[in-house]
């Protein structure tokens, strides 16, 4: 029975239905000794509590899709086939030219159910990450158009926060439905949106890293997802016409990828994140004091070899990823920008999704069409 499926929830509805009329009509009914008599009836109690808080994990999973399977939920899915050593650049030996050159990584896309038909999705074998995983694709309302057919389109990877799956971007934040009217009106450009599986390892937070003989989710994010968009869409891998952005986990993840990366990304738009990996009580980064520093952002944009052409966007409330915006900004260096906007709203979807327009509408300005 799917987590997200119906059959569950119906499931649900009626043991919590039944929960709550068991007390109405036995409590006066149960016989026994007192001892007997209370043990019943708080039985009876408990399973109406038990049924209730399962009902509301059950619906609000359904509706913001943090845990798309029983193995999600559990962290016994299995993601990882391998996870060699990649090197400083995660194409394990190869130049970006060979894996452009290799054969095309031709890909089955099913419609997603419950998101309308035009989000679709695939299970991709990472060949260089040693990632198997599933990879979300929105294409925008221009794609299928005569008129664009011999256009190619830019393209915005989307990274979710911990919980969560490609989905979440989809059926919590909403995405596409936020910005399908803009690209329709020319406000935002038309972009392809790309969300790929997030949670590797169980519950963990990868950090978006390589981490020898645990996970290379950075290669899986930075190499295999991208090489498998543009060998199946009418997009290019020039830097300059990829974005990225993530919330919350994910928010540390895009701008991580835009700075180390700047040959993949040109723009990173980062919703209530962090610079300090440590800020995610399941990163498997901060487990190390050594990784910790060394994947801080201030570190890794004060050591790069040379200031990075790359534009970063920042929002959150003041310590939910505007602070953190305004120490990168201090450290930047043209032609490196870094925008912090201060914004109000908690740390969750609907905050999120509201900052949408305005983000994607500074990303239409600096992600170039090819």
């Amino acid at each position: 029975m799917s987590l997200t499926g119906t059959p569950l929830f119906a499931t649900v509805v009626a043991l919590t239905v039944i929960a709550v009329a068991l007390p109405l009509a036995l409590w006066s009914r149960v016989r026994g000794p007192a001892v007997v008599r209370g043990a019943t009836r708080a039985l009876m109690v408990v399973f109406a509590q038990v049924t209730a808080v399962v009902l509301v994990f059950v619906a609000v999973n359904r509706d913001m899709n943090f845990y798309a399977s029983w193995g999600d939920l559990m962290g016994t899915g299995k993601y990882v086939q391998a996870a060699p050593d990649l090197g400083p650049d995660g194409m394990g030996g190869k130049k970006a030219e060979q894996v452009r050159e290799e054969p095309k990584v031709r890909q089955d896309f099913q419609p997603v159910e419950g998101l309308g038909g035009r989000v679709k999705k695939t299970e991709l074998d990472g060949k260089i990450s040693g990632v198997k995983g599933d990879v979300m694709v929105w294409l925008p309302p221009q794609y299928d158009d005569p008129a664009w057919k011999d256009r190619k389109f830019p393209v915005v990877e989307l990274i979710p926060g911990i919980p969560g799956t490609g989905k979440s971007w989809f059926q919590g934040l909403k995405v596409h439905e936020v910005l399908e009217p803009l690209m329709k009106e020319g406000k935002v450009q038309p972009f392809v949106l790309v969300s790929p599986r997030a949670m590797l390892l169980g519950n963990a937070d990868t950090g978006c890293a390589n981490l020898t003989g645990k996970v290379n989710a950075d290669s899986w994010f930075s190499v295999d997802v991208r090489k498998m968009v543009t060998d199946n869409f009418r997009v290019s891998d020039e830097a300059r016409t990829w974005g990225v952005a993530g919330y919350s986990a994910g928010a540390y993840c895009a701008a991580k990828l835009a700075i180390l990366h700047p040959d993949r990304y040109s723009a990173a738009v980062s919703l209530s994140g962090y610079n300090d990996p440590g800020q995610e009580p399941s990163s498997l980064v901060a487990q190390d004091p050594e990784l910790r520093r060394t994947h801080n952002l201030k570190h890794l944009l004060q050591t790069q070899p040379a200031p990075l052409a790359v534009s970063l966007w920042m929002s959150g409330a003041e310590h939910d990823g505007y602070l953190s915006g305004l120490d990168l900004k201090a450290l930047a260096k043209a032609p490196t920008t870094v925008h912090s906007e201060k914004v109000s709203g908690g740390h969750n979807l609907d905050s999120w999704s509201k900052q949408l327009p305005q983000t994607f509408d500074w990303l239409s300005k600096t992600v170039k069409a090819p």
